[in-house]
């Protein structure tokens, strides 16, 4: 069973979480100006690297807050949690560690 540790409520089992996707994820400036092509990028393409994966949680049997974490989709180790709107820790970079 992966912990995962909500930085509101403390740790609790992941049955408790939903798992939103990749953290950081930008919404275009002008949305009207997108091609179909260019909005299907930002819909449906994501890193999906192995490795240090920076993603977003919600815990949704809790106190119902959205967070990132930083996790190692290999092992699947948490490696940091930080609150949204927050920076990466230092030294983490988007999908890898630095």
């Amino acid at each position: 069973m992966l912990l995962i540790p909500c930085p509101f409520c403390g740790e609790r089992e992941e049955s408790e979480f939903h798992q939103g996707g990749e953290a950081h994820i930008e919404r275009p400036k002008n949305p009207d100006k997108l091609s179909d092509a260019e909005w299907a990028d930002y819909l449906f393409l994501r890193d999906n690297k192995k490795g240090l994966y920076l993603e977003r949680w919600v815990h949704r049997h809790g106190c119902r807050r959205w967070f990132n974490v930083a996790r190692d989709t290999a092992t699947n180790e948490i490696k940091t949690v930080y609150k949204m709107g927050a920076k990466p820790p230092r030294g983490l970079t988007k999908g890898r560690a630095k």
